[in-house]
Protein backbone atom coordinates (compact mmCIF):
# COMPACT_ATOMS: atom_id res chain seq x y z
CA UNK A 1 0.00 0.00 0.00
CA UNK A 2 3.26 2.24 -0.12
CA UNK A 3 2.35 3.70 -3.60
CA UNK A 4 -1.28 4.65 -2.44
CA UNK A 5 -2.14 8.44 -1.53
CA UNK A 6 -2.28 9.00 2.07
CA UNK A 7 -6.15 9.03 2.17
CA UNK A 8 -5.76 5.07 1.22
CA UNK A 9 -2.54 4.04 3.26
CA UNK A 10 -1.84 1.32 6.03
CA UNK A 11 -3.05 3.58 8.42
CA UNK A 12 -6.40 4.27 6.70
CA UNK A 13 -6.85 0.00 6.89
CA UNK A 14 -6.05 0.84 10.48
CA UNK A 15 -8.89 3.63 11.19
CA UNK A 16 -11.33 1.34 9.69
CA UNK A 17 -9.88 -1.66 11.30
CA UNK A 18 -10.95 0.18 14.70
CA UNK A 19 -14.28 1.57 13.28
CA UNK A 20 -15.21 -2.10 12.32
CA UNK A 21 -14.27 -3.74 15.56
CA UNK A 22 -16.39 -1.65 17.64
CA UNK A 23 -19.21 -1.47 14.97
CA UNK A 24 -19.14 -5.57 14.60
CA UNK A 25 -19.29 -5.70 18.78
CA UNK A 26 -22.42 -3.87 18.65
CA UNK A 27 -24.08 -5.16 16.05
CA UNK A 28 -22.97 -8.80 16.82
CA UNK A 29 -21.49 -10.10 13.57
CA UNK A 30 -18.75 -12.28 13.01
CA UNK A 31 -15.58 -10.26 14.56
CA UNK A 32 -13.66 -12.49 12.51
CA UNK A 33 -14.92 -12.26 9.37
CA UNK A 34 -15.12 -8.58 9.78
CA UNK A 35 -11.95 -7.71 10.36
CA UNK A 36 -10.48 -10.24 7.57
CA UNK A 37 -12.49 -8.07 5.09
CA UNK A 38 -11.24 -4.72 6.59
CA UNK A 39 -7.62 -6.13 6.34
CA UNK A 40 -8.27 -6.84 2.56
CA UNK A 41 -10.64 -4.39 1.25
CA UNK A 42 -8.15 -2.11 -0.25
CA UNK A 43 -5.20 -4.40 -1.58
CA UNK A 44 -6.06 -3.42 -5.18
CA UNK A 45 -6.11 0.14 -5.17
CA UNK A 46 -6.17 2.49 -7.87
CA UNK A 47 -5.82 6.64 -7.94
CA UNK A 48 -9.10 8.30 -7.68
CA UNK A 49 -8.36 9.75 -11.22
CA UNK A 50 -7.45 6.73 -12.75
CA UNK A 51 -10.75 4.67 -14.83
CA UNK A 52 -9.94 1.64 -12.86
CA UNK A 53 -11.11 3.37 -9.35
CA UNK A 54 -14.06 1.93 -9.78
CA UNK A 55 -13.35 -1.69 -10.36
CA UNK A 56 -10.86 -1.55 -7.29
CA UNK A 57 -13.77 -2.65 -4.54
CA UNK A 58 -14.07 -5.92 -7.13
CA UNK A 59 -10.61 -6.71 -7.71
CA UNK A 60 -9.64 -6.73 -3.93
CA UNK A 61 -12.81 -9.26 -3.53
CA UNK A 62 -10.76 -11.78 -5.86
CA UNK A 63 -7.56 -11.25 -4.23
CA UNK A 64 -8.63 -11.66 -1.16
CA UNK A 65 -10.33 -15.26 -2.09
CA UNK A 66 -6.91 -16.21 -3.47
CA UNK A 67 -5.46 -15.27 0.14
CA UNK A 68 -8.00 -16.39 2.22
CA UNK A 69 -7.81 -20.00 0.63
CA UNK A 70 -4.38 -20.46 1.66
CA UNK A 71 -5.51 -19.96 5.44
CA UNK A 72 -7.83 -21.97 7.43
CA UNK A 73 -11.23 -20.51 6.40
CA UNK A 74 -13.91 -22.36 4.98
CA UNK A 75 -15.80 -21.55 1.54
CA UNK A 76 -18.80 -20.37 2.47
CA UNK A 77 -16.20 -17.83 5.21
CA UNK A 78 -14.26 -16.76 2.18
CA UNK A 79 -16.77 -16.06 0.05
CA UNK A 80 -18.54 -14.19 2.83
CA UNK A 81 -15.78 -11.67 2.93
CA UNK A 82 -15.20 -11.12 -0.62
CA UNK A 83 -18.96 -10.35 -1.09
CA UNK A 84 -18.50 -8.20 1.43
CA UNK A 85 -15.60 -6.57 0.13
CA UNK A 86 -17.05 -6.50 -3.30
CA UNK A 87 -19.93 -4.70 -2.22
CA UNK A 88 -18.22 -1.99 0.42
CA UNK A 89 -17.68 0.38 -2.40
CA UNK A 90 -19.48 4.21 -1.95
CA UNK A 91 -19.06 3.49 -6.31
CA UNK A 92 -21.23 0.90 -6.61
CA UNK A 93 -23.86 1.68 -4.64
CA UNK A 94 -24.90 -1.78 -3.54
CA UNK A 95 -26.13 -2.09 -0.11
CA UNK A 96 -24.25 -5.51 1.25
CA UNK A 97 -26.47 -8.37 2.38
CA UNK A 98 -24.91 -9.38 5.34
CA UNK A 99 -24.34 -7.96 8.61
CA UNK A 100 -20.39 -8.24 8.60
CA UNK A 101 -20.82 -6.44 4.74
CA UNK A 102 -22.77 -3.77 6.56
CA UNK A 103 -20.73 -3.48 9.24
CA UNK A 104 -17.09 -3.37 6.61
CA UNK A 105 -18.76 -0.82 4.91
CA UNK A 106 -20.11 1.34 7.55
CA UNK A 107 -16.64 1.29 9.15
CA UNK A 108 -15.16 2.17 6.08
CA UNK A 109 -17.46 4.86 4.92
CA UNK A 110 -16.80 6.36 8.76
CA UNK A 111 -12.97 6.80 7.71
CA UNK A 112 -14.23 9.02 5.09
CA UNK A 113 -15.66 11.75 7.88
CA UNK A 114 -14.97 13.81 10.66
CA UNK A 115 -11.98 15.39 11.11
CA UNK A 116 -9.92 12.62 9.31
CA UNK A 117 -12.67 12.68 6.39
CA UNK A 118 -11.58 16.10 6.33
CA UNK A 119 -7.44 15.76 5.82
CA UNK A 120 -8.76 12.92 3.52
CA UNK A 121 -10.46 14.88 1.53
CA UNK A 122 -7.68 17.72 0.95
CA UNK A 123 -5.26 14.54 0.68
CA UNK A 124 -6.78 13.33 -2.23
CA UNK A 125 -7.69 16.82 -3.94
CA UNK A 126 -3.86 17.68 -3.28
CA UNK A 127 -2.60 14.39 -4.75
CA UNK A 128 -5.08 14.86 -7.79
CA UNK A 129 -4.01 18.75 -8.19
CA UNK A 130 -7.79 19.66 -7.67
CA UNK A 131 -8.04 23.14 -6.59
CA UNK A 132 -9.98 23.55 -3.47
CA UNK A 133 -13.23 25.14 -4.41
CA UNK A 134 -14.55 27.24 -7.24
CA UNK A 135 -14.33 30.47 -7.31
CA UNK A 136 -17.72 31.53 -8.53
CA UNK A 137 -19.53 28.93 -6.19
CA UNK A 138 -17.41 27.56 -3.71
CA UNK A 139 -20.52 25.94 -1.61
CA UNK A 140 -23.04 24.52 -4.49
CA UNK A 141 -25.69 27.02 -3.67
CA UNK A 142 -26.54 27.34 -7.51
CA UNK A 143 -24.09 24.58 -9.29
CA UNK A 144 -24.35 20.48 -9.03
CA UNK A 145 -21.21 19.20 -7.39
CA UNK A 146 -17.91 18.32 -9.54
CA UNK A 147 -15.77 16.75 -6.98
CA UNK A 148 -13.23 15.87 -10.04
CA UNK A 149 -12.47 20.00 -10.78
CA UNK A 150 -12.95 20.84 -7.34
CA UNK A 151 -12.49 19.36 -3.56
CA UNK A 152 -14.94 20.86 -2.08
CA UNK A 153 -17.77 20.05 -4.10
CA UNK A 154 -16.83 16.29 -2.62
CA UNK A 155 -18.47 17.10 0.53
CA UNK A 156 -21.54 17.64 -1.24
CA UNK A 157 -21.41 15.25 -3.99
CA UNK A 158 -20.79 12.24 -1.57
CA UNK A 159 -19.29 13.02 2.27
CA UNK A 160 -22.83 14.95 3.30
CA UNK A 161 -24.75 12.33 2.05
CA UNK A 162 -23.15 9.11 3.94
CA UNK A 163 -24.94 9.98 7.12
CA UNK A 164 -27.97 9.15 5.45
CA UNK A 165 -26.40 5.85 3.68
CA UNK A 166 -25.15 3.98 6.84
CA UNK A 167 -26.58 0.50 7.47
CA UNK A 168 -25.88 0.27 11.11
CA UNK A 169 -27.16 1.45 14.37
CA UNK A 170 -23.86 2.08 16.07
CA UNK A 171 -22.75 3.43 12.59
CA UNK A 172 -25.85 6.10 11.94
CA UNK A 173 -24.97 7.41 15.39
CA UNK A 174 -21.09 7.98 15.06
CA UNK A 175 -21.68 9.23 11.44
CA UNK A 176 -24.06 12.13 12.87
CA UNK A 177 -21.42 12.79 15.43
CA UNK A 178 -18.90 13.18 12.72
CA UNK A 179 -21.36 14.86 9.67
CA UNK A 180 -21.30 17.67 12.56
CA UNK A 181 -17.67 18.54 12.72
CA UNK A 182 -17.76 18.57 8.99
CA UNK A 183 -20.49 20.71 8.57
CA UNK A 184 -19.26 23.28 11.38
CA UNK A 185 -16.11 22.95 9.46
CA UNK A 186 -17.58 24.37 5.87
CA UNK A 187 -19.95 27.23 8.21
CA UNK A 188 -16.26 27.86 9.54
CA UNK A 189 -14.38 27.84 5.82
CA UNK A 190 -17.53 29.80 4.69
CA UNK A 191 -16.27 32.58 7.29
CA UNK A 192 -12.75 32.56 6.28
CA UNK A 193 -13.19 32.71 1.96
Amino acid sequence: MRKNDPAHDFKHIMRVYKNAQKLAKKERANVKLVLAAVLLHDIASFPKSDRRSKSSSTKSAIEAKKILKKFDYSNDEINLVSDAIRDHSFSKGVIPRTTEGKVLQDADRLDALGAIGIARTFAVGGSEKRPFYSKHDAFCHIRKPDDQSWTLDHFYKKLLLLEKKMNTKAGKIEARRRTKIMKKFLNDLKKEI
